[in-house]
């Protein structure tokens, strides 16, 4: 018996845009966007946006670098003998800071040499510093001193609007029962509707099927919108 082989969708590249025309402003990233946009009359000459995995950290980030002519780096990567060429833009985002996964004497020589050399330095972490365990003790009072906002879960307004631009990057116009259901039955978070759109996108891809509500229905569970 001949097998008829599998279709299998092709992974086509797509570009997410971070423009600041494109960040979607909502209550939950409100207060985060107005701290990017009033730059350079910062409270602090650094502060830190946390939030968990896809809310809106690193598009803010990239706004606000393109603003100020800053580099970035990774927390994971920070190192010490770095630190004055990160800074020699006079501005400098350090992304994805993490417990215990990064090098505490070099965050708190970009923080000092920063203050020293006017320039800025914006931190991006998933988790507040205060429930990090830091050797470092002038580094724990630093950290706990900086304007820190916090990036809520989107609501249902956001998170619709999101599901739209996420497909639109895809080149993808789908229907508006589409945009609900898939709402409606998705944790709650940017990071899920960005995985739920490139999860629909492919299977729509493999089956050769039209990208519609009832597709959603057959991969997401079955249930009113």
């Amino acid at each position: 018996m001949r097998t008829v082989p599998r279709q299998l969708a092709l992974a086509l590249e797509h570009q997410e845009s971070f423009a600041r025309e494109d960040f979607l402003r909502g209550p939950s990233n409100a207060a985060a966007l107005g701290l990017i946009e009033c730059w350079p009359q910062w409270p602090d000459c650094a502060l830190m946006l946390a939030g968990p995995e896809g809310s809106g950290k690193s598009h803010l980030a990239a706004v606000w670098a393109n603003a100020a002519g800053a580099r970035f780096v990774a927390g994971r990567a920070l190192e010490q003998a770095m630190v004055p060429a990160m800074l020699a833009t006079g501005a400098l985002v350090v992304e994805d800071l993490a417990a215990g996964a990064f090098d505490e004497q070099a965050l708190f020589h970009v923080l000092n040499l920063a203050r020293e050399d006017h320039a800025f330095v914006l931190l991006t972490a998933r988790t507040t510093p205060a429930l990090w365990k830091l050797a470092i003790r002038d580094l724990r009072s630093r950290l706990k001193a900086l304007p820190i906002v916090s990036l809520t879960p989107p609501d249902d307004a956001l998170l619709r609007a999101v599901l739209v631009k996420l497909f639109a990057d895809r080149q993808l116009t789908v229907e508006e029962r589409l945009i609900g259901y898939v709402a409606n039955h998705i944790e709650r978070s940017l990071a899920a509707a960005r995985a739920v759109v490139g999860r629909l996108d492919a299977e729509a891809m493999r089956r050769q099927r039209p990208l519609t509500r009832a597709l959603a229905v057959e991969l997401l569970g079955s249930g009113a919108a």
